[in-house]
């Protein structure tokens, strides 16, 4: 007698789940002896160059609270507007710099912070020149696929208003929610960046 195949149904989509931020960020979660360093931990060395800026904020759920078991990852080029990697063919980018870094928001604020450089102009495609900006990426319990969205400096109007990412969002309300501005009451360099995942003031994110 041949063996009765079993209809099998299609498994539940997955979450990152509740701990994604103690997988990525032992450390930061006080689980030590996992490696010295999380990855992303430190960006900046004291030979990096460029102008140093901190880039904080808060991930906020659709009612308005904050998440506080996020991991934020951040990609960015160096301050001449060259990537580290193996990929980038326009010339070599500092050595002191990772174009990387990432942080989990903190368990009590929901607080995520970033010590890092400006970056500098990147071309698109067609050989514009981008404004200056940070590529985020956002995970956390409950998101099915990690969300990618730009962050774009408040202080950089004229860049960012030629820039061929940022005005392919046509609704300029909608642009504001990728834009970090000083932060109130904070020294010079620091830069406010929330991110809201639902609601009238959601962020852009991007297929990619």
């Amino acid at each position: 007698m041949l063996n009765q195949l079993r209809p099998y149904r299609e498994s539940a989509s997955q979450t990152a789940g509740p701990y994604v931020h103690i997988g990525c960020t032992p450390n930061q979660a006080e689980i030590t002896g996992v490696w010295a360093e999380d990855l992303g931990a430190r960006m900046l060395q004291p030979q990096t160059k460029g102008e140093r800026i901190v880039v904080e904020g808060i991930v906020y759920d659709g009612s308005g609270a904050p998440l506080k078991d996020a991991v934020i990852e951040i990609w960015q080029a160096d301050a001449a507007g060259l990537y580290a990697g193996p990929g980038e063919s326009r010339g070599a980018a500092d050595p002191a710099f990772p174009g990387f870094g990432r942080q989990a928001t903190d368990g009590d604020t929901g607080l995520f912070r970033f010590e890092t450089i400006k970056p500098g102009r990147v071309p698109y495609d067609d050989g514009r020149l981008q404004a200056p900006h940070i590529s985020v990426w956002i995970v956390a319990r409950g998101i099915n696929i990690g969300l990618s969205t730009r962050l774009y400096f408040a202080d950089e109007a004229e860049a960012n208003a030629a820039d061929p990412v940022l005005l392919r969002v046509l609704d300029p309300r909608r642009r504001g929610t990728l834009i970090a501005a000083p932060a109130p009451g904070a020294e010079p360099g620091v830069y406010r960046f929330d991110i809201r995942l639902q609601g009238p003031d959601e962020t852009v994110f991007f297929d990619i």
